[in-house]
């Protein structure tokens, strides 16, 4: 094709997929060491640095407490634990730049298949070179299953993990207002789309078949996520169907890994369903113990008053060899209880969705921006906070873009509140390290909290 040809409006020339130089090197992916072999599951592994000492009130086996830091290693880089993972549900923080992401500390980004899968297709970016390539993001990447689609879609409600449940209990539970888009089979999950109402099927191996195209380091196998409201009866069935999807994914991820010879080998992490009854989580940790993961997801939706009793229950059965990540937590008090008894990363959209709300992260507790108060107050969203929009910006600007709808606005909160999401986990894994964690929690907790605060 004649240069002519390739020259834009302005122009300048438009990369094509094999000159793209400009892009962020991914060698391992572009360039992999062995072209003609599948990828090295030794560049995947994790290693404990400190564990938090055992006491009387510990809520594991002997008083154990799992809380620990370390390392986990993938091919695209090291993520120091206890670690919170920012959502780029589409490849993409909603009005935040990947190198922004870098430059207020976070680690690793965590997308989500089912959405990837919808637009613009797995095949693009298997094509790309890989979630992170595609995205231009140089660190480690993780994919969720899809299988919270099988709720959100299902019963029609939005995030629901560290709920209160109270009422009857329902096996055909379903969010006021909305309809049933997805059905549960012994197979896998038939769903409508969100986008255009077309008919599609997930399984095991298809949602293993997505991931792998995807490319992320990190997977979660494909699961059934059920609500507080489902009976004992149904979780029950809920989680050995679990396991054996748990079983087909672990079958097929190394038949994929094998099969997609030069690319850099992907961890598998299973999952661990069970709600809030202790026998469920502990029979549910065992089986998921028995299969050849790398790692163990903690999910489902949990009652508040027990999140810590469940990732200790779990840690109890798992070998603490494996990383352990918490799906879906966010509140500040469930991330201090997470992380005492046994979660080393953490995912959420909370801070990100909240702020765009106008929802303020602080040392001091949560509060809305686009109170009248903050109208004329030019000081910065938290006194003391290092993040860009804190050193640059005041209250009475962010709380005039967000009323008048401004996309900096959201990008600004954004950026303000996954910092203190990312800040708050580096300073509990500083916390364990140097052995102060128990007082850091409780000052944390109580100065956080003192005015009643949310989150």
């Amino acid at each position: 094709m004649p240069d002519s040809y390739r020259q834009g409006r302005c122009g300048m020339a438009s990369p094509t997929v094999n000159d793209m130089t400009s892009l962020l090197e991914h060698p391992r992916t572009t360039r992999p060491e062995h072209p003609d072999q599948p990828g090295d599951r030794n560049t995947f592994s994790f290693e404990t640095t400190t564990r938090l000492p055992d006491s009387a009130d510990g809520k594991g086996r002997g008083g154990a407490r799992y809380g620990r830091t370390g390392v986990i290693h993938t091919p695209h880089g090291d993520i120091k634990t206890p670690a919170f993972v920012p959502v780029a549900t589409q490849a993409a923080m909603k009005a935040v730049l990947p190198e922004q992401m870098r430059e207020l500390g976070a680690q690793c980004l965590l997308s989500n298949a089912f959405h990837l899968f919808e637009r613009p297709g797995e095949d693009v970016l298997d094509e790309a070179g890989g979630l992170g390539r595609f995205m231009n993001w140089d660190g480690p990447t993780f994919t969720d299953s899809g299988g919270f689609q099988v709720l959100s879609l299902g019963a029609g409600f939005k995030k629901t993990l560290a709920m209160d449940v109270k009422g009857m209990k329902s096996d055909d539970v379903i969010a006021k207002g909305k309809e049933r888009l997805a059905f549960v089979d012994e197979d896998g999950v038939t769903f409508k789309s969100p986008l255009n109402g077309s008919e599609h099927r997930f399984s095991a191996e298809i949602s293993m078949g997505i991931q792998h195209k995807i490319g992320a380091d990190i997977m979660f196998a494909f699961d059934e996520l059920t609500t507080l409201m489902n009976t004992r009866g149904y979780q029950e069935r809920s989680v050995e169907r679990t396991f054996r999807w748990a079983r087909r994914c672990v079958a097929e991820h190394q038949r994929l890994t094998q099969e997609r010879i030069g690319k850099p080998y992907q961890a598998l992490y299973g999952v661990v369903q069970g709600a809030n009854y202790e026998d469920l989580r502990r029979h549910a940790a065992q089986q998921i113990a028995s299969l050849d993961f790398d790692g163990v997801g903690i999910g489902g939706a949990i009652e508040k008053r027990v999140i810590g009793d469940t990732c200790a229950w779990i840690c109890d059965e798992m070998p603490e060899s494996r990383p352990r990540h918490v799906l879906g937590i966010a509140a500040v008090d469930d991330i201090f209880a997470c992380v005492e008894n046994g979660g080393d990363t953490f995912d959420c959209v909370a801070p990100a969705r909240t702020g765009r709300n106008g929802a303020i992260y602080t040392r001091d507790g949560r509060y809305n921006i686009k109170r009248a108060a903050f109208k004329h107050d030019f000081g910065p969203l938290e006194e003391g906070c290092d993040c860009y929009a804190c050193t640059h910006y005041s209250r009475a600007y962010i709380d005039h873009l967000l009323r008048a709808h401004e996309l900096n606005g959201f990008t600004l909160a954004t950026i303000h509140n996954e910092r203190f999401f990312v800040k708050l986990l580096d300073d509990i894994r500083a916390a364990i390290d140097g052995g102060y964690f128990d007082e850091f929690r409780d000052e944390s907790l109580a100065r956080f909290y003192a005015n009643g605060s949310r989150g």
